[in-house]
């Protein structure tokens, strides 16, 4: 009776709702795991799931008089997670057949997100053999029951969703020993963890998604900030948004590619969202590819129409390249201003700021979102085509695995055009509720540690170059509060990686990505990191490694899953989307594996030379650079050799290297001679695409005048 009226009251003032019914099984061992958001979880499942069992409780939640009176509705086992001990009590209730209920985190959440998964909850689950049922609580950490610190927005009665996932089953891993084997297992259950994260996860359109992180976090919720040092809160991104989609409806088509060349600015995020909103496909264009790579990228997109800002061409000096843009209307936004007449004002706020879900274009999530162009550095840039749930759903994919939140500041330096500026740093912060701070350009190394350490933040993506160059400027103390600084775009130097141990005592996490993959394919975490690699596929993503002739460690990549572009725009091809690639992407990396997941990466097909008729990666011949002389950068190609096939060209700042010295480089990490440079070409500075990348078209095309 006490349980039927508290069900009754959670119902009407929690809004519960409890979706997957269905995939509960009807007999056999069963061992519920669910995430841990707040001090309801237990009373949440005690009365929504349709099932008796037996929960497990951390002893200390004895300790509440509140909660030993709502133990006494069910039945319990209070234990403490880390003792190999209590784990034996869980196993003997499984095999008698009694379902139990585990919280595998064994604490209530901090952050949001997943906390440190123990290993004891996995190893029962493969010792007894028990199906296990992912439940995922949602909502409740918004509540005034949770423990999440004063700085996230709470609220009284928040809507909680209780989704019940397909079962899943962990075998008993091999290992020599019986450490080992729980090590393993508990590695098992953090991967379901996340997968449960993420797969139940609802994924809308941009703009709904914006939408719903201002109805969950609060209008005045105080989030972006740029150089103009204005703080500006969600209801003011709003309207900002509202205005500029209202102000490119006038001057663009629905369902149009509109070109988007502006600088890292609030506004520019507004107008992203804001032409999402109003059925336009935002094209972000790399304004440093000069007038042809635009010209490029236009043509393949069929973007007809740029919108851009008089000031920033100015600042940036970009007046040539706007001049070689003929054919396209660019339009600027300090023109479109005076079009916002009286009743586009009256519109805005009388209706669409209360009702902005009416006032705006319903889109499907399936629906293209987002056209970004691939860099250009090995040919004429691709423009690949993102919808709104493959930009969403790898936001969910990171969130599952890394707990960012509203205590976090991100500090945004890579462009908007840049995919990993685009999803991780743009879009990711303002769905999720983290502040962020918007810097102009990447390049200003001195200005950039400053910044970081006036503003507080917390998170960090860059390049290796980008990270090395900020490392050379800053203070020890500059960075006094980074809790991620995350690499991508390129090989993480190992030199900057030390570096940044040795001064500021941060450790790197070096990711992998594709422009193609929106674009995080594989991130190291805290939880999960292994030096060297590039961590392990994110959830939801499927791999397979195909054979490369020639080639003896390591395999081609290919991958498959829910933030897979939809395909691509090609130059020769303009404005038909390029669907060939059936769901699976080949990255073109050639990628080893080891036997817990890591991905190590080998290098490029592309970028292996045939020298004498064996196989040599010129990763491996930078590396080998890097490893002779860690100071300076280095970059190798190829040229055409009558007798050799291909002659290896290593580019460097390093006027002091010489052969000999590679030569004992390479025997030192245990390369083959083939894989030393045959030529070493000194240069002032390697050419660098606009992304952080180093610019390999125009290094073989040095090469070749060589």
């Amino acid at each position: 009776m006490i349980a039927r009226f508290l069900k009754l009251i959670c119902r009407i003032i929690f809004r519960v709702n409890v979706s997957g019914i269905a995939n509960l099984p009807k007999q056999g061992k069963l061992l519920v795991i669910a995430n841990h958001e707040s001090f309801l979880d237990g009373l949440l499942l005690g009365l929504f799931l349709p099932i008796r069992a037996t929960f497990v409780v951390h002893t200390s939640v004895l300790d509440h008089w509140f909660f030993r009176q709502v133990l006494r509705l069910t039945p319990y086992l209070a234990v403490d997670p880390s003792s190999p001990l209590a784990m034996k009590k869980v196993i003997k209730l499984l095999e008698s057949g009694q379902p139990v209920v585990i919280f595998p985190e064994g604490r209530i959440t901090l952050t949001g997100s997943l906390m440190k998964v123990y290993d004891g909850p996995g190893f029962v689950a493969a010792k007894t053999g028990a199906m296990i049922l992912p439940v995922r609580i949602e909502g409740a950490s918004h509540s005034y029951f949770s423990r999440l610190s004063e700085s996230h927005v709470k609220k009284l009665f928040p809507k909680v969703n209780i989704t019940i996932l397909p079962t899943r089953h962990i075998a008993m891993p091999e290992a020599a020993t019986a450490k080992a084997r729980r090590r393993l297992a508990g590695d098992a259950m953090r991967r379901e963890m996340q997968n449960m994260l993420f797969s139940s996860t609802q994924i809308n359109t941009l703009f709904q998604s914006f939408l719903d992180a201002v109805s969950t976090y609060g209008r005045s919720t105080v989030l972006v900030e740029d150089m103009r040092q204005v703080e500006e809160n969600y209801g003011e991104l709003l309207k900002k948004s509202l205005a500029l989609g209202k102000l490119s409806k006038k001057v663009t088509q629905q369902n149009e590619n509109v070109g988007v060349m502006m600088p890292n600015v609030t506004n520019t995020i507004c107008l992203i969202f804001g032409l999402s909103a109003f059925g336009r496909i935002p094209a972000m264009l790399n304004y440093t590819a000069g007038s042809t790579g635009i010209r490029n990228a236009c043509t393949a997109a069929c973007v007809k129409t740029i919108i851009s800002s008089r000031e920033f061409i100015k600042a940036a000096t970009l007046e040539e390249t706007i001049a070689g843009l003929q054919g396209i209307n660019i339009i600027y936004l300090e023109d479109l201003r005076p079009k916002f007449s009286w009743l586009d004002k009256l519109w805005l706020m009388g209706f669409a700021l209360w009702f902005p879900r009416l006032a705006t274009v319903k889109s499907n999530p399936n629906d293209p979102a987002v056209v970004l162009f691939t860099s250009g550095s090995e040919g004429k840039p691709k423009g690949v085509v993102h919808s709104h749930s493959t930009i969403l759903a790898n936001v969910a994919q990171i969130k599952s695995i890394i707990d960012f939140s509203m205590q976090d500041k991100f500090m945004m330096v890579l462009p908007l055009f840049h995919a990993f500026g685009f999803t991780c740093g743009a879009i990711m912060p303002l769905v999720v509720g983290s502040r962020m701070f918007i810097y102009p350009s990447p390049l200003h190394y001195r200005v950039i540690p400053e910044v970081i350490y006036d503003r507080g933040c917390t998170v960090l993506f860059g390049t290796s170059t980008f990270l090395g160059n900020y490392a050379k400027y800053a203070n020890p103390y500059d960075f006094y509060k980074l809790r991620y600084v995350v690499a991508g775009a390129e090989k993480l130097n190992e030199e900057v990686r030390k570096t940044w141990v040795d001064k500021f005592g941060i450790r790197i996490l070096e990711g992998y990505g594709a422009t193609e993959c929106a674009p995080v394919l594989a991130v190291n975490t805290p939880m999960a990191n292994r030096p060297g690699s590039v961590g392990t596929l994110i959830p939801g993503l499927e791999s397979k490694l195909d054979p490369v002739p020639g080639i003896e460690d390591g395999a081609l990549l290919s991958v498959r899953g829910p933030n897979v572009m939809l395909g691509y725009y090609l130059h020769d091809n303009p404005g038909v989307i390029d669907t060939s690639h059936e769901g699976w992407h080949s990255t073109g990396d050639i990628v080893t594996i080891d036997e817990d997941g890591f991905l190590f990466i080998k290098g490029r097909v592309k970028r292996f030379a045939k020298v004498a008729g064996e196989m040599v990666s010129l990763e491996t011949v930078e590396s080998i650079a890097n490893h002779a002389s860690p100071q300076h950068q280095h970059a190798a190609t190829t040229q055409i050799d009558s007798q050799r096939g291909e002659s290896i060209l290593l580019f460097t700042t390093d006027t002091n290297l010489n052969r000999e010295q590679l030569s004992n480089s390479a025997r030192e990490l245990g390369n083959p001679e083939l894989a030393v440079a045959r030529k070493l070409i000194v240069v002032e500075e390697l050419p660098m695409l606009g992304t952080g990348k180093t610019d390999y078209v125009t290094l073989k095309n040095m090469a070749e005048n060589a």
